[in-house]
C-alpha cells in the first residue's frame, strides 16, 4: 500500500459510497474507465480485490470494507490540514488566537465581533487570563497576540498601545464624598478600600496611581474577582480603585459613582503585545491593525464612559521601545 496515491483512494472512497462506478464518474467528472483505472491500480498496490460483482451490483470485499475505513481517515486527516494551512495563506477561514487580561473581557468579546462582521469565515478563540497567565500564554506561544495593560519587560515583544485606559475610584451613590469636586487624595486615606489582590494589573496601577502613598491608604479587604469587589463596594463595604472600562453598566444603572478625586483618572494604555520573532497569521496581522486603527473609538463607544483629563501614566507613542516598569 506504500504506493497508494490520494487520489486512488479519493476514487476508491466514491465508489464505495455509491457501489456504482458510473455514478462515482459522475461525482467526480471522470470517465467511466478512468475511474475503473484508478481503482484497479489500488487493487495492484493492496493485493486483493475490494469490490466482487453480484449479477448487475457491485459489494465490498472484506478487504475493501476495511479499507475503506482507513481510506476516509486519510481523506480526512488531509482535509484538516488543508484547513489548518488555509489560516496562513489569509484573512478569510483563518482562526484568530487573542489572549486578554481580566479588566479586558468588559468589552473586548464585543471588539472581536466587529471585526468578525468585516471578515466573515474566520474563526475567533478568545481565553481571558489573570497577568501571570497572559505572560504564560505568550511565553509559550499559546496565543498569536496579547491584550493587556503593562507589557512584559522581560520578553522579547513587540508594545503597541491602541488605546486609553482609565482608571478611577468609585463608592456607592449615596457615598458622602459623591457630590463632592476636586476631593484631595488625603481625603480617600481614612476610608476602607476594597481592592485587588496584590500584584494584580490593577494592583499595580493602584500603586503608580497613588505615587507612593499605598501604604497609607486604609484596605479593608483584598478580592480576587472585580466583579465582587464591584458588589461589595454596591453594599456599601468601601470605595475602590477600579478600571473604568469595568463598571459602565453598574454607571448606567446607577448603582456606582465615580468620585472626582484630584489628579484621577489615572491614564493608562491598553497594549496589543505578540512576540517579536512571531511570525503573526494574515488574521491576527488583520486584527492587530484593526485595533490600532478603530480600538479608541470602538472602546469609547462601547464602554460609554469619556473621562476628563487625567494623569498619563504609560504613554508610549505607536512603535515606541517598550516601557520598563
Amino acid at each position: 500500500m506504500k504506493n497508494a496515491t490520494l487520489r486512488q483512494l479519493k476514487v476508491f472512497e466514491t465508489v464505495a459510497r455509491h457501489l456504482s462506478f458510473s455514478r462515482a464518474a459522475e461525482e467526480l467528472h471522470l470517465t467511466q474507465p478512468a475511474v475503473s483505472t484508478q481503482v484497479k491500480k489500488l487493487e495492484e498496490h493492496a493485493g486483493l480485490a475490494l469490490f466482487e460483482q453480484l449479477g448487475k451490483k457491485i459489494y465490498l470485499t472484506p478487504g475493501g470494507a476495511e479499507l475503506l475505513h482507513y481510506s476516509r481517515a486519510i481523506i480526512q486527516q488531509f482535509q484538516e490540514a488543508e484547513d489548518a494551512m488555509t489560516q496562513f495563506k489569509g484573512i478569510t477561514g483563518g482562526k484568530l488566537n487573542v489572549a486578554v487580561i481580566s479588566a479586558g473581557d468588559y468589552f473586548f468579546p464585543r471588539l472581536l465581533v466587529e471585526f468578525a462582521r468585516s471578515h466573515q469565515g474566520v474563526t475567533l478563540n478568545l481565553s481571558v487570563h489573570n497577568r501571570d497567565g497572559l505572560l504564560n500564554q505568550l511565553a509559550n506561544n499559546f496565543t498569536d497576540l496579547a491584550i493587556m495593560v503593562r507589557p512584559p519587560v522581560d520578553m522579547d515583544t513587540v508594545n503597541e498601545p491602541f488605546a486609553p485606559h482609565p482608571y478611577v475610584i468609585v463608592a456607592p451613590p449615596d457615598h458622602h464624598l459623591v457630590s463632592q469636586k476636586n476631593i484631595p487624595i488625603s481625603a480617600l486615606m481614612h476610608e476602607p478600600f476594597v481592592v485587588r489582590e496584590k500584584g494584580s494589573d490593577t494592583w499595580n496601577s493602584m500603586e503608580e496611581g497613588f505615587a507612593g502613598r499605598l501604604p497609607e491608604i486604609n484596605i479593608a479587604m483584598e478580592i480576587r474577582s472585580t466583579e465582587t469587589i464591584k458588589q461589595a463596594v454596591i453594599a456599601g463595604m468601601g470605595i475602590s480603585f477600579l478600571s473604568a472600562h469595568t463598571i459602565s453598566l453598574e454607571l448606567q444603572a446607577g448603582s456606582l459613582a465615580v468620585l472626582d478625586v484630584e489628579g484621577f483618572p489615572v491614564m493608562l494604555n491598553w497594549y496589543v503585545v505578540h512576540r517579536k520573532n512571531k511570525r503573526l497569521p494574515p488574521v491576527a496581522q488583520a486584527f492587530k491593525d484593526f485595533l490600532l486603527e478603530e480600538g479608541p473609538e470602538l472602546i469609547e463607544r462601547l464602554v460609554r464612559y469619556n473621562p476628563k483629563p487625567g494623569r498619563l501614566l504609560n504613554d508610549l507613542p505607536k512603535g515606541a521601545p517598550k516601557k520598563k516598569a
